[in-house]
């Protein structure tokens, strides 16, 4: 019997074996949750959705590094 909370079929059938969360835990949260989405995409139903969240995290990224750089050059001045 599958472990649906804790250990789904989906978190570890990449061919490396590696469980996503052993590689997540050590990003922050917007990435760790854009290679969450990227390395589960070819075993769960829907690769398109998973990929379009993997992208959402990954924007919502961009816009706080941008704005973290933004602070940065106008502290500057």
């Amino acid at each position: 019997m599958n472990d649906m909370v804790n250990h789904p079929p989906h978190y570890n059938q990449h061919p490396s074996g590696i469980e996503c969360i052993e590689i997540t835990e050590h990003m922050n949260f917007n990435l760790g949750n854009a290679v969450k989405y990227i390395l589960r995409c070819d075993y769960k139903n829907n690769k398109i959705e998973d990929l379009e969240k993997a992208m959402f995290y990954i924007d919502r990224e961009i816009k706080l590094e941008a704005q973290k750089q933004q602070t940065l050059n106008e502290d500057k001045l």
